[in-house]
């Protein structure tokens, strides 16, 4: 319970930081800071049951037949991370604090905040994958949010817009790759997934199941080629840069690398997908990092670089390059959020972030100096500092591997010059910002020093980069230890923290990267021509063009298919439909089956004659709309008496009172409309139209003929065998409906209850005038409302009620319901409108029919939780018989509220839009008919 606890705080603290908001920005940050804490202090109270090697678990079934439940565990792995993502979060909620303006939004910015924090914490602790893809999607849609903050800049709207497109589409084929892990392994679950490694590999679908995995992992993290996006996420406040973008967003895909490295590593195909692309973006993270001009621009690519070096030692696939990997992540986290914070502070003070023109803080920022100059070496692997450490792993490790045969030199030569491209941006960022001179016209001048407490989480991550660096087996081995054997699945291999392991391989390899990165710097002036030469490529502008053409393409195929022609798209629809219908029956040896047609007699024979006749003149008389909507209406009646002639009473009542709303409803929306429809159409047209709905009758005719000739097995039999037993009630269609199917029929109300509030809304305002004349210039009589038809309807509405209440109350064993009693009541209430008019009947009967719909989906709704309450799954219905004096023994069953539900809901629904529609006609009277 603990862990669904420390998930679900940042998603209900979400709600904390804008109501403080009004309280001041003090409290505000507070409140907000409230939840990263709580949820630490949770996290660290299970310490010793971690470090004990313990996997702590939450399940709780959820959907079981689709393999989703809410599962959670907090293993070595979880719990590094997840104490990254509390408290950094913390660290960054106190910075933010002092960095936004008092004009900025704080409650929305750390409610944002909040809920991505929530979102990383669900991704990390899911033991379910299909629950740690709703997570995934989720730190997607939430970074969108924080990195657009600033959503009146230009800069930050397109740069939420690509970090969007481009993780979202990564996220996508992550969700098809993890359905194949399930399916291969047999589970969603990560117990069983990791289990089961060999399974997976050996299978035939690995293949592809490992390139979309790591298609989600290569954008989610940035790697070669989907980097481009990260530098432009640059444009979100720094805070978040520092949270999202160094320690939380983009490890999610390297976090997704050690928690599958036991299913999916060990594969060929792993060392060169994987390796291959870390060191590709390895170096050109590093190298871009370089050429930089912004502050954040430069961490951005070196943060690109890092991610890079992290995913090759993932790929290079030995149980201390995984060791080494996890290591650096940790101290990845620490420099380079640390540093992001140091060049927020900057750009806070001076105003800018161009390293041409913050030159020469150190003289008026010493504080703040000192700080970044230490991220920046631990950044650039220098010894005493925690990056160095990691780097000395991961040089140990390309030493190695031999993957690559006689060009495996080829990876420490690659990591030596990326490393020396680190030490030469790092020198860069310490040379040019504090150094190199006086400052060049700022906007704001002179800089100082931050607020005091600005500076606090600089400091806090810069004493853990120094305090692991110098001692490393007291700080952070254990952690270490812990995250990367649960990232393994099994025993770690013998490895050193020392700092000291004397003169070796990697030690020389330091060193010349160190010396290399001193002198690419100082020759860095001939680099930046060269530089400079280069043709000039906005990954932004170039991903912009790709929207245009794909915005542009969509425009073309819309201009070309939606014309405006319900003819066209009707030929569209139907001719589609035939085409995929002809393929299906092509295959058939011969239409005809096995299985004997019902014999027809005189009567169904007739009343089939007599519904296709309808169908007929309805299309001919189509222009004469009251005369076709008339000879519809005996259609509708026929099929209500067909569904009766087959035994489907409760369809037949349905059928029947759903054809007397429906006319309702197109006589109310006819009387507006002109009495003659003009025809448009060609002969040509009207000979095309003739053949393709012949043709759709015939290929519709055919299909109906071979299903009903085949045999074949429904489900029908196990309602029949269940519907007392499971559901209480006798009534199966009934049953199925509140009971079996009960999740379907909410949806469908609900659905249905927005309409009619959507329609509602579409037509609040709107006032059409009323014809005064028929087509031939006679007037409307004058008498709105006939007295016969008043007083037939009065004595018709108890009748009617009474009729609505019997059949409700009935339905759970005989033909009824909470629909059909619904459309009843409707139909009596639709019928004192028109008879008496809206104005007395609302004097009579004040009723909200949009809180009465809402009711209605309320209590259907509330009737599920409650099966949740005694133990049970969502709807399921309980019943039982109890004995009244005089009446004698009675069912009682919870489906019966649920239909109270569906009735109010049907009621409420139907009237608000019949007499909204009603109130179309209280504008003045028009001079003639309305053409």
């Amino acid at each position: 319970m603990i862990l669904a606890l420390i998930v679900a705080l940042p998603f209900l603290g979400a709600l904390l930081p804008p109501l403080a908001e009004r309280h001041g920005r003090f409290v505000c940050a507070g409140a907000a800071a409230l939840v990263p804490l709580t949820g630490l202090i949770l996290l660290l109270a299970q310490t010793d049951s971690v470090f004990a090697g313990h996997t702590l678990t939450f399940i709780q079934p959820w959907l079981p037949g689709f393999g989703l439940s809410f599962s959670l565990r907090l293993d070595g792995l979880g719990y590094l991370f997840a104490l990254l993502i509390l408290g950094i979060g913390l660290l960054v909620i106190l910075y933010a604090r002092y960095y936004l303006s008092d004009e900025e939004p704080m409650g929305r910015f750390f409610a944002f905040l909040l809920l991505f924090m929530g979102a990383m914490l669900g991704v990390v602790l899911s033991e379910n994958l299909l629950l740690m893809l709703v997570f995934w999607e989720l730190t997607s849609l939430s970074s969108f949010l924080l990195i657009g903050f600033w959503g009146y800049r230009s800069d930050a709207r397109k740069g939420a817009r690509m970090a969007l497109t481009v993780t979202g589409g990564g996220g996508l084929a992550l969700f098809a790759g993890v359905l194949l892990v399930g399916h291969i392994a047999g589970s969603f679950e990560l117990t069983q997934v990791l289990a089961v490694g060999e399974q997976i590999r050996a299978h035939s679908l690995y293949p592809v199941a490992l390139v979309l995995v790591l298609l989600g992992v290569f954008t989610k993290s940035a790697q070669f080629p989907f980097h481009f996006w990260l530098p432009h996420a640059m444009a979100a406040p720094t805070p978040v840069s520092a949270y999202l973008h160094s320690a939380t967003m983009v490890k999610a895909g390297v976090f997704l690398l050690a928690r599958l490295y036991p299913a999916l590593s060990g594969s060929d195909l792993w060392f060169y997908l994987v390796s291959l692309s870390g060191l590709a973006t390895l170096l050109i993270g590093a190298g871009m990092a370089l050429f930089q001009h912004d502050l954040k621009g430069l961490l951005a690519y070196s943060t690109i670089s890092h991610l890079g070096l992290i995913t090759l030692l993932f790929g290079l696939d030995s149980q201390l390059s995984n060791v080494a990997a996890v290591f650096h992540i940790i101290n990845h986290a620490t420099f380079k959020a640390s540093l992001f914070m140091a060049a927020g502070i900057i750009d806070h003070e001076t105003g800018s972030r161009d390293m041409r023109l913050i030159n020469g803080m150190w003289k008026y920022m010493p504080h703040t100096a000192v700080l970044a100059m230490v991220a920046s070496l631990a950044m650039a692997g220098v010894p005493l500092l925690n990056g160095f450490l990691s780097k000395e792993m991961f040089f140990g490790e390309t030493l190695q591997q031999d993957l690559l045969g006689s060009f495996s030199w080829v990876v420490p030569a690659a990591a030596t010059l990326a490393g020396m491209f680190s030490v030469a941006y790092s020198l860069r960022f310490v040379h040019d910002v504090f150094f190199n001179g006086e400052p060049a016209v700022l906007p704001k001048f002179p800089p100082h020093e931050p607020p005091r407490y600005m500076k606090v989480p600089v400091e806090i991550l810069v004493f853990l980069c120094l305090l692991v660096g110098m001692f490393p087996a007291v700080t952070v081995a254990p952690l270490l230890a812990t995250a990367a054997s649960a990232s393994l699945g099994g025993v770690l291999p013998e490895y050193s923290l020392a700092i000291w392991h004397g003169f070796n391989t990697p030690l020389a390899m330091s060193l010349v990267a160190l010396v290399g990165g001193l002198l690419l710097y100082v020759l860095r002036k001939p680099l930046f021509n060269w530089y400079a030469g280069l043709p000039d490529t906005d990954a932004k502008d170039v991903f912009e063009q790709q929207v245009q053409c794909v915005v542009m393409a969509a425009r073309w195929i819309t201009g070309h298919l939606e014309n405006g022609s319900l003819q066209r798209y009707l030929a569209l629809l139907l001719g589609s439909a035939m085409l995929f219908v002809a393929l299906s029956l092509a295959p058939l040896p011969q239409i005809a089956g096995s299985r004997p047609l019902t014999p027809l007699d005189g009567i169904t024979t007739l009343g089939m004659a007599v519904l296709a006749l309808s169908g007929v003149l309805t299309a001919i008389f189509h222009r004469q709309r009251l005369i076709s909507l008339m000879i519809l209406g005996v259609g509708g009646l026929l099929v209500a008496l067909a569904f009766a002639r087959f035994s489907a009473p409760d369809l037949a009542l349905t059928q029947l009172v759903v054809e007397v709303v429906t006319l309702v409803l197109l006589m109310l929306a006819l009387y507006y409309l002109p009495s003659r429809t003009p025809s448009e159409s060609s002969s040509l047209r009207g000979l095309r139209d003739f053949i393709l709905a012949s043709a759709v009758g015939v290929m519709v005719a055919l299909l109906a003929y071979a299903v009903l000739t085949r045999p074949y097995e429904g489900i029908a039999d196990f309602f029949l065998a269940n519907a007392i037993s499971g559901g209480g009630g006798s009534n199966v269609v009934n049953v199925i409906l509140v009971d079996f199917r009960g999740f379907d029929t909410l949806g469908e109300i609900t659905v249905l209850a927005i309409a009619a509030v959507g329609i509602y809304a579409m037509l609040s305002g709107l006032r059409l005038a009323n014809p005064t004349c028929d087509p031939q210039g006679r007037n409307w009589a004058h008498a709105k409302h006939p007295l016969i038809l008043e007083t037939l309807s009065r004595l018709m509405l108890p009748l009617a009620l009474l009729i609505s209440v019997f059949i409700f109350l009935r339905g759970h064993n005989l033909p009824g319901g909470g629909f059909i009693a619904g459309l009843i009541t409707s139909v009596a209430l639709v019928l004192q409108y028109i008879a008496s008019g809206i104005a007395w009947v609302e004097q009579r009967l004040a009723l909200n029919y949009q809180r009465l719909a809402g009711a209605g989906v309320v209590i259907a709704g509330l009737t599920g939780l409650g099966s949740l309450a005694f133990g049970h799954n969502f709807l399921t219905s309980a019943f039982g018989h109890v004995q009244w004096p005089l009446v004698g023994e009675f069912e009682l069953a919870t489906a019966m509220l649920f239909d109270l539900g569906v009735y109010l809901a049907v009621v409420g629904s139907t009237l608000l839009i019949l007499v909204n529609l009603g109130r179309l006609s209280l504008a003045p009277a028009a001079s003639k008919e309305i053409h």
